[in-house]
């Protein structure tokens, strides 16, 4: 009897491993899906009327303050994207929750940097999430039709929450794939695919969105943050 109950639960077991791991295939192929059709190349980009900003994600920042590898490549494309006159302004958004560690400080020096004038870059110092981002980028900076600028594995989740939060959202890969541990962050993305389509339903509401600022206006307003969060939301 013993015997018979243990085959039993192991069954159970088995069934509920080969469901779930088919739920997390269907759900992950679905985000592909939907953020693959508006993936579009950097001159494609240029030939979209009416586009609000470039949103950069933000993502590590040395100790030293300069970009890593991955947030410069990002950083790059959105420069050229913005001298093609695909967007008339860029909303970098990053962790900025401690005075000794900003990313989105250091994506404005280095679009500055690249030529692109101070007023057309926005910051969004609050980005600690791809969904606290496009959730920020619509209700904080009134943002409705964007380019979204980072790596091609990140871009299938960020274009879909973007447009699932009802902006017209379009995808433009940075450049380079081959960063250290890039196969544990493609393993990761699978499941954080499907924890933002569960989330993405839901739209639960952002802390710290206050005013409206628009990003048709000028950038340099947030240069300084008047209601910086003290910690970065889970």
């Amino acid at each position: 009897m013993k015997k018979k109950r243990k085959k039993t639960w192991l069954i159970v077991l088995l069934c509920v491993i080969v469901l779930g791991s088919a739920a997390v295939l269907g759900v992950n192929g679905y985000v592909k899906s939907v953020g693959g059709r508006y993936m579009v190349s950097p001159a494609a980009a240029a030939g979209i009327e009416d586009v609000d900003c470039i949103i950069v994600l933000g993502c590590q920042v040395r100790d030293d303050g300069t970009p890593s590898p991955m947030l410069r490549d990002r950083l790059r494309r959105a420069a050229e994207l913005y001298d093609l006159g695909a967007a008339p302004k860029l909303l970098m958004s990053g962790d900025h929750s401690r005075e000794d560690y900003d990313e989105v400080g250091a994506m404005k020096r280095f679009a500055v940097e690249a030529g692109v004038p101070s007023a057309d870059v926005f910051m969004d110092h609050a980005g600690f999430s791809t969904y606290e981002t496009m959730y920020r980028a619509k209700e904080m900076f009134g943002a409705q039709k964007v380019l979204v600028v980072t790596q091609k594995y990140h871009l299938y989740r960020s274009v879909y929450i973007a447009r699932q939060l009802g902006m017209e959202a379009y995808g433009v890969a940075a450049e380079g794939d081959n960063y250290a541990g890039q196969s544990m962050r493609d393993a990761r993305e699978v499941l954080a695919r499907c924890k933002d389509f569960a989330v993405a339903l839901w739209q639960p509401e952002v802390d710290g969105v206050g005013e409206v600022i628009p990003v048709s206006g000028d950038g340099d307003v947030t240069n300084v943050w008047p209601q910086k969060p003290a910690q970065a939301l889970s």
